[in-house]
């Protein structure tokens, strides 16, 4: 049965417990949240211990985070990387700047 988990940054998320798992039509797709970008490699080297064989990353991942995850499970699954068009970029910014000011415990809008 294909298995491909999508991992992306959740502060505070444990990758096992808070996992959501689809498996419909011979298709299993999990979502797997990680607390941290530094927590990526070790959950997609586990996730790949346990049958995934394939891994895409959020596009929220820097570069080098994603280029961690790729060396951390080698040839053993492709890894993929979301990316966002230019035309997207302005909003992923905002997004990315309102996520950092509300952890910071900065007043939002609204």
């Amino acid at each position: 049965m294909p298995t491909w988990a999508y991992i992306y940054e959740h502060p505070g998320a444990d990758p096992v417990a808070d996992r959501f798992v689809l498996d419909r039509d011979g298709q299993v797709t999990m979502l797997v949240p990680v607390p941290s970008a530094a927590a990526a490699p070790d959950a997609a080297k586990s996730l790949v211990d346990d049958g995934v064989g394939l891994i895409e990353l959020c596009g929220g991942f820097a570069l080098a985070d994603a280029a961690r995850v790729a060396e951390a499970v080698g040839d053993r699954v492709p890894v993929g990387h979301v990316t966002f068009a230019v035309d997207a970029v302005p909003g992923a910014a905002a997004y990315s700047a309102a996520f950092e000011a509300e952890m910071a415990g900065e007043p939002g809008e609204g």
